[in-house]
């Protein structure tokens, strides 16, 4: 399911115009994304919960030269899903 996909099933369930439905989803997201770049954690109790993950620096290979680099620390989003979100 894309993006527009979830819009039209957003609007099949809610009654609400694709245009509404669109704008919501995309509220939702720079929240989540401005949350996250904060530091903050998000839970939707249900669904699951956003987070912020800090990887540490490490040393890679590349795969077609068998090479080492470093591979430099970063922060990557995280998302755990809630126990009702279980298939």
């Amino acid at each position: 399911m894309n993006k527009s996909e979830l819009i039209s099933a957003m609007a099949a369930e809610n009654g609400l115009t694709k245009v509404d439905n669109e704008k919501a989803l995309n509220a939702f997201v720079d929240s989540v994304k401005e949350q996250l770049k904060k530091g903050d954690k998000i839970t939707l109790i249900g669904f699951g919960t956003f987070s912020v993950l800090d990887r540490k620096a490490r040393t890679g290979r590349n795969p077609q030269t068998g090479k080492e680099i470093k591979i430099a620390a970063k922060k990557v989003a995280k998302f755990k899903p809630g126990a009702d979100l279980s298939l």
